[in-house]
């Protein structure tokens, strides 16, 4: 019987990459998008297409029921990946903004993860992997709706693997610094929709940001593909217990000792620097 596996988010990037290589693979693979388009060539790529919105509760129930229907009520891995950056000062982030933040990145996931875990108990085993971020552990300025949401997720999932232990359900993070994928355009959608430039105190420095941001190559030495998440992705399906924590890339793992080695004066000098 192949393994059954929903990820969230896999119109591109990390998503698209990992159900790509898992249909391969041989596992049953749901895949979620929202766009049309996006959906037909998932299924072109043998996946099932789920068409899910993060934002919409009822969206994601249909699209969950979607899936035990085509299974017979069986999921054994669900991947929650589908996350978008908003990209902007503290204090210039309308709250409307930060709270779609948490919708997509955090609150539809909790929907979704609640829904899998009462298939997950019945049928005895199962995993639930996150997909979070560096900024899940380390904050860095003008992220901070995105860093809130990393950070909550990472709290939250704990808090879940404590729970959960002794279920045979299994709960790991991942950890990717930088990846080559369509994040930093919809970051840039994000950032022009809801932060006005002109009146802000941070004005001579959100070009920087519109720059970063709009550079058709962005990728820095350290920034990897996104086989690098589906390598640990791996790891974690193939391992009956898996880390709580699996970091990808060299910045991930860098920051990651810095934080629980450096005291946090030192440590803001050097995470000032990203700006």
């Amino acid at each position: 019987m192949r393994p059954i596996i929903l990820i969230t988010g896999c119109s591109s990037g990390i998503g698209y990459y990992c159900a790509k290589q898992l249909v391969s693979a041989g596992y049953q693979v749901f895949a979620t998008a929202r766009r049309p388009d996006d959906l037909t060539r998932l299924a072109s790529l043998g996946c099932q297409p789920i068409h899910m919105e993060m934002t919409d509760e009822q969206s994601i129930e249909q699209g969950f029921q979607q899936v035990l229907a085509a299974t017979g009520g069986r999921i054994d891995i669900l991947f929650n990946n589908a996350a978008y950056g908003q990209p902007g000062a503290v204090e210039d982030l309308p709250t409307a903004a930060l709270r779609q933040q948490f919708e997509t990145n955090l609150f539809g996931w909790h929907t979704l993860t609640r829904a899998a875990i009462t298939v997950m108990r019945k049928q005895g085993h199962g995993k639930i992997i996150q997909n979070s971020s560096v900024l899940g552990l380390v904050a860095m300025p003008y992220r901070g709706a995105y860093i809130a949401s990393k950070f909550a997720l990472e709290g939250l999932t704990d808090t879940l693997r404590l729970e959960l232990k002794g279920t045979n359900i299994q709960v790991s993070l991942i950890e990717p610094g930088p990846i080559t994928s369509q994040f930093r355009a919809n970051a840039l959608a994000a950032f022009k929709q809801h932060i006005n430039i002109d009146s802000s105190a941070h004005a001579p420095i959100y070009q920087k940001t519109l720059n970063r941001l709009g550079a058709s190559k962005g990728e820095n030495r350290f920034t990897l593909g996104p086989e690098a998440v589906y390598q640990a992705l791996q790891k974690i399906i193939n391992n009956k217990r898996p880390k709580a924590r699996y970091y990808v890339t060299t910045p991930t793992t860098v920051l990651a000792i810095l934080k629980r080695i450096l005291p946090n004066r030192w440590l803001d000098y050097l995470l000032s620097k990203s700006a």
